[in-house]
């Protein structure tokens, strides 16, 4: 094939763009491809390369003689480090026939993220028995759109984009925000490609048959304050090497730092799935780490979703929940600033680094409009302390947590009805300031969107679960006094719930009280989050068990946030009537004492066999609550954040509740509490379980109506014990 490239033509149409999105992220940057490996936001608007809120990358395409190739298939790797793309040729006709056959050429694309920037290697092999001269191109642009502007925030003005720079092999774009940061995209090429321009890299191939040749594509991902002098910049590394680096830390950080193995292989696909999934979304932050929300719209640090993850994992990993809770204890709020929902005391609902934050066009970058991460953050403090034995880091929040009570008691209950509201005082933060924070997520059972301030039933759970957990750590820190006064905290606001929240007429807990005190008479999930919290009577508790047991709540998938006799029920909505993995975690988590396990082994099973529909038997953020009809998989929820952390660690904590696992480090045991397995599940084994520094591995099996256990290699001072 020695003819000119331009005489040759493909008469193929347009592959239609996949479905499927392919998610990288390393830290601040993440990356979003379809199947081939490319970046289309015309066709797809989330897709992109981001980099701390922005996104650098709108459009990366590759090109096979002037045509997309053809996918062969793509797949992210199970430790979620590379994403690699087959692809090969379509028929190439010249003068009406056929010269170069379909499958003639592989192309192989293989993409890793780290530190910053996107690596990637092309190989290209000859699979003919002849010499080709052919071409690919690369094409890219970058809108340096910032993350609300994506999800459809419109602005006045934009900043500036700059001048494109091009050399032998490289081009770097670059765009100067209102902030007055400059951000650039630098795309080199290696080896020296043919051409270069504003908008592309050609790379002229001429192979011997039966050849292969390797290109590498380096993306890098820069901001700086315009004018600022420059940071000296780390050694840039190949792909290989950086992908050497990237599998030693992976390898160093394991998220969970022991190992379960199962007899199912599903359950076994969905924990790997999990694990990676934590691993990619814990971000290093000066705190340490900490797991941000989800890709692509929570890229960052929340509050509550941190909080929630970390207790998911606390009893395998509690590692993650002291780089949570240093993080929130280092940016917990000491001043009152209306502008962002802020009082002294409040735990962090949610920090941003893009260009509209920085701006005030959001209030998102350091904002505080969250009413149960604080009460959330004592909880976690309390469990994190419980599992380790760790005095002299929970010492060294003492005042955080004694911060975190004085705001529940000063500004939570700003009316001094002894319940824990919220309102809305930055123009542009939430409405709504519980975990179901979408506007019309409260409500009264004709329909009535409920008026502030509005006190929620979990959050009164937290509370009380707060003020219980600080009296604890108050005879860890030999208060006594406090500690009474803590206890006679919990014991009132638990009298004051159960006399104004439950609903006899709906046998559960009302949604909320709104602004009036007038109970929202709904059934709803949050209900669930009280046996969590420990905060419900125990015949209330029961009700609420059974309520969740029925249709109008479980689906067949899980336990629906809402029930679908309730006025606003909406399978497609994001918190009415939608299932969440989280919640659904929450729940189970309020029987792991108890003896009857049927609903949380039910939980388990139905959000087993959900992983089996989703992509790399990855959970998302949610999905919808449509009842569960033979075959058919569940429906997706079209803009769930996939991977999303609180969703990889819920297995997690099911598993815990199934199990009913606690761990006492002060006392060196680990107690499994009347354990159940869920069916489909005959066999369970952790290893390496830690307590201190002793470890044991537990063998859980079934046999005809119970759950029996084995100890193997226990090592250290370690005590465990078994109750059926």
């Amino acid at each position: 094939m020695t003819e000119s490239v331009e005489r040759y033509y493909i008469p193929a149409p347009e592959v239609p763009v996949p479905e499927r999105l392919r998610v990288l992220k390393h830290d601040e940057t993440f990356g979003l491809f379809n199947d081939f490996g490319d970046i289309d936001a015309h066709a797809r608007h989330e897709e992109g390369l981001y980099h701390r809120g922005t996104r650098f990358l709108s459009q990366l395409t590759l090109k096979l003689l002037g045509a997309r190739p053809l996918l062969l298939s793509s797949a992210v790797h199970r430790d979620n480090l590379l994403m690699s793309a087959d692809l090969t040729n379509p028929d190439v006709y010249f003068d009406g026939r056929v010269i170069l056959p379909r499958g003639s050429l592989h192309v192989y694309r293989s993409k890793l993220i780290w530190r910053d920037t996107c690596h990637e290697r092309i190989h290209v092999r000859n699979f003919i028995n002849e010499p080709l001269e052919i071409t690919l191109a690369i094409g890219f642009s970058a809108d340096y759109a910032d993350i609300f502007e994506i999800r459809g925030q419109q602005r006045p003005r934009r900043g500036r984009l700059l001048e494109p720079r091009t050399g032998a092999n490289f081009v770097t774009l670059g765009y100067e925000g209102l902030d007055r940061v400059n951000r650039r995209t630098h795309l080199e090429c290696k080896p020296e490609p043919y051409a270069v321009s504003e908008s592309g890299i050609q790379l002229q191939l001429r192979m011997d048959a039966h050849s292969e040749q390797v290109f590498s594509l380096d993306i890098y991902c820069e901001a700086a304050s315009a004018g600022a002098q420059k940071a000296a910049r780390r050694p840039r590394l190949s792909q290989p090497a950086a992908l050497q680096e990237a599998e030693k830390a992976h390898a160093e950080q394991d998220p969970l730092r022991c190992v379960i193995d199962t007899s199912n292989e599903q359950l076994n696909a969905w924990l790997t799935r999990s694990t990676a999934d934590l691993g990619m979304l814990l971000t290093s932050t000066p705190a340490g780490l900490y797991p941000y929300a989800g890709v692509p719209w929570f890229d960052t640090t929340f509050g509550r979703d941190g909080i929630i993850t970390a207790l998911e994992c606390l009893w395998l990993s509690p590692n993650i929940a002291r780089g949570v809770l240093t993080f929130l204890a280092q940016t917990q709020a000491k001043i009152r600033d209306p502008n962002r929902d802020a009082e002294p005391g409040k735990i962090l609902h949610e920090a941003r680094s893009g260009e509209m934050a920085a701006l005030g066009e959001v209030p998102f970058g350091c904002y505080y409009g969250s009413v149960d991460s604080t009460p959330l953050f004592v909880m976690l403090a309390g469990a994190y302390y419980r599992r380790t034995g760790d005095k002299a880091f929970v010492e060294s929040l003492w005042p955080n947590v004694l911060a975190a009570i004085e705001w529940l008691e000063r500004y939570g209950d700003a009316d001094r009805d002894g319940f824990i509201e919220y309102q809305r005082y930055s123009a542009g933060g939430l409405i709504q300031q519980g975990w179901k924070d979408s506007h019309d997520s409260v409500f009264h059972a004709d329909g009535r969107l409920a008026e502030g301030p509005i006190a929620l039933c979990e959050v009164q759970g937290y509370a009380f679960a707060a003020f219980v957990t600080a009296a604890e750590l108050a005879d860890v820190m030999g208060q006594a006094d406090r500690r009474r006064t803590l206890l006679e905290a919990a014991r009132t606001l638990q009298e004051r719930f159960h006399e104004r929240f439950w609903c006899a007429d709906i046998a559960m807990y009302a949604l909320a009280l709104d602004g009036n005190k007038e109970p929202c008479r709904v059934r709803s999930s949050n209900a669930g989050h009280c046996l969590f919290a420990d905060i419900a009577r125990a015949d209330h508790a029961d009700a609420i068990v059974k309520a969740l047991h029925d249709d109008v709540f479980f689906s067949g998938w899980g336990v629906r946030t809402l029930a679908d006799i309730e006025v606003r029920y909406n399978p497609m909505s994001y918190h009415n009537g939608s299932i969440w993995p989280h919640d659904n975690a929450l729940i189970a988590a309020g029987l792991n004492s108890r003896q009857d396990k049927t609903l949380a082994t039910r939980i388990m099973r139905s959000q087993l066999e959900a992983s089996t529909y989703f992509d790399s038997s990855r959970l998302p953020e949610l999905f919808c609550g449509f009842r569960r009809r033979g075959a058919k998989p569940p429906t997706s929820y079209p803009v769930a954040c996939s991977p999303q952390a609180w969703a990889a660690g819920s297995v997690f904590m099911l598993l815990q509740s199934c199990l009913g696992v606690s761990i006492d480090a002060d006392r060196n045991r680990i107690v499994v509490k009347h354990p159940r397995l869920p069916d489909g599940l005959d066999r369970l084994s952790i290893r390496n379980l830690q307590i201190g520094r002793a470890t044991a591995d537990l063998v859980l099996q079934r046999y005809a109506g119970t759950v029996g256990m084995n100890v193997e290699r226990p090592k250290g001072n370690v005590e465990v014990l078994l109750v059926n």
